[in-house]
């Protein structure tokens, strides 16, 4: 987890960002910035007094106590670190894992992989020293999109469309991959990394990466950087070190930079006179020629890509026994009262504990996950995309005659003949029409509620008008006749004695619909 920058936060209130700009800017939570801003409060702290103070600093000031957790790891040394990564066969990892059994022989608190790993780094980079890894088979690999891209033709309309490159290279053996994509975005980036790894059946030690929204938060020339909270999560699952090239300084990541340029000689002017009808066509030929390109005898060396390869990939760290899943956090969906949260115009089912809760959704490719405080409480396959209006609903969800919601459908239909024999029986056509009593509560309610908006009589009279013209009437159909008086006008129509020619005014079905076609 990245420290907090109060510093940075501070800056941010006073310059009159709301709290919700600065948690989604900044990828902090909401209770952060209110921390912040009430330390500040209670000891008058504003930007001008900390100006010339690092964030180190200001941080001891604003937490003062969680300060000594920062210092609770025993440091690495370094220097020995640097030393023994000359010698043949030694590795990062081999040098954590021994100062993993040190602290725990000296009863002290080790740091993790990839702190370990940063820590390292930085050394290096501070003393401007020569980093010993960048030379050793199965340390790094190094990733960016391709600035020239391809194209495919719309199979539907065959208008041509753009495909982006995403290029990855070891600079030990110079063993690349690459892939296209419909566009640059953080599902796409993370989707590559995963088949990339598959691609070379392992995983570096490092990942190096430029300073890309999609990847980095904030790299600052002092400080921690701040990786994207997804990226970070995918570099934890295959046990690999995400860092990004230092800001301005291209030459750290000089395999990737002249690859790309190769693989745009060797794949993209290869293929230019192709035509693709789909991703997946492109994708196919791209991976023919990447092969070819990798078998190809380097100029200067007697061996291909592929050869060294093979040499490589015995350094690499196994795979993670499942693939890293792409995930989308939906907040702050609320439990409806039929036991449901909607996501995408489709309704997922939840237990009916939780009816008016909050609920988080974690949305992958294939499922939806519902949170509430933290707990998952229910699972579903996702509906395909597409697909709108549809329920997903897990019986043991629903709430049986013990059990009772605040709301259930006799109650409802109670409501609803109360106010008079139309209105119930547009609500009795409601529930006929749901295979889950519970899936009609929402719409019903809905309706119900125009009572208090337009009065018991007036909906009772909108009933009655809308049953003539459609088989269920739901809340938008009653809501348009409410709104434009079609009901009292139908009521003056009806008392009015009858003349000879006389017109009508009552809207058609269209018209309840939602159609100004009238």
């Amino acid at each position: 987890m990245a420290k907090i920058n109060p510093k940075l936060i501070l800056e941010l209130i006073e310059s009159g960002m709301s709290r919700r700009q600065i948690c989604s800017s900044r990828h902090v939570s909401p209770h952060t910035v209110s921390e912040v801003k009430q330390i500040a409060e209670k000891n008058n702290i504003t930007t001008k007094d900390i100006k010339n103070m690092s964030e180190d600093d200001v941080y001891r000031m604003f937490f003062p106590d969680r300060n000594q957790l920062e210092d609770m790891y025993e440091q690495p040394d370094y220097e020995y670190v640097h030393g023994e990564l000359k010698k043949t066969g030694v590795t990062l990892k081999l040098l954590w894992q021994e100062y993993q059994d040190k602290c725990a022989s000296l009863t002290k608190i080790p740091m993790g992989y990839t702190k370990y790993c940063r820590g390292y780094n930085k050394f290096v980079i501070s003393n401007s020293l020569t980093n010993h890894l960048e030379h050793k088979p199965g340390i790094a690999v190094q990733v960016d999109w391709s600035g020239p891209t391809m194209e495919y033709l719309n199979p539907e309309n065959l208008e041509p469309v753009k495909a982006y490159l995403f290029v990855a290279t070891l600079p030990y053996s110079q063993y690349s991959y690459v892939e296209a994509c419909r566009d640059m975005k953080q599902d796409s980036w993370l989707r590559c990394h995963i088949h990339m790894y598959e691609y070379f059946k392992g995983v570096p030690i490092k990942t190096v990466c430029d300073n890309l929204k999609t990847g980095v938060v904030k790299h600052p020339k002092e400080g921690e950087i701040v990786l994207n909270e997804a990226y970070e999560a995918l570099g934890n699952h295959y046990m690999t070190a995400i860092m990004p090239t230092g800001v301005r300084k291209p030459k750290q990541k000089a395999s990737v930079e002249g690859t790309v340029g190769k693989v745009a000689t060797a794949i993209i002017a290869a293929l230019r006179d192709h035509t693709f009808y789909s991703l997946e066509q492109l994708q196919i030929a791209i991976l023919s020629k990447l092969e070819e390109f990798n078998k190809r005898p380097f100029q200067k060396r007697d061996a291909s890509r592929w050869e060294v390869f093979q040499e490589e990939k015995k350094f690499l760290n196994p795979l993670p026994d499942v693939p890293y899943e792409i995930a989308t956090w939906v907040y702050r969906r609320k439990v409806n009262l039929n036991c449901h949260v909607v996501y995408e115009k489709n309704n997922y089912s939840c237990p009916y504990q939780y009816v008016g809760s909050e609920a988080d959704l974690k949305v992958t490719d294939k499922t939806v996950e519902i949170f509430v405080k933290g707990n998952r409480v229910a699972t579903h396959q996702k509906f395909a995309e597409g697909i709108e209006y549809r329920y997903s609903t897990h019986p043991q969800d629903m709430p049986d005659q013990f059990q009772q919601p605040e709301w259930d459908d006799a109650r409802i239909r109670n409501w609803a003949y109360k106010i008079g024999p139309n209105c119930g029986e547009c609500i009795d056509r409601i529930f006929a029409g749901v295979k889950i009593k519970e899936q009609g509560y929402n719409p019903s309610l809905s309706l119900l509620r125009l009572s208090k908006k337009y009065s018991e009589s007036r909906l009772e009279s909108a009933c009655k008008l809308a049953l003539m013209q459609i088989r269920s009437p739901r809340y938008h159909h009653l809501n348009a006749i409410l709104a434009a008086n079609q009901d009292i006008l139908a009521e003056q129509l009806q008392n009015k004695p009858k003349q000879n020619n006389t017109q009508g005014y009552i809207r058609g079905s269209a018209y309840y619909g939602g159609n100004e076609n009238d």
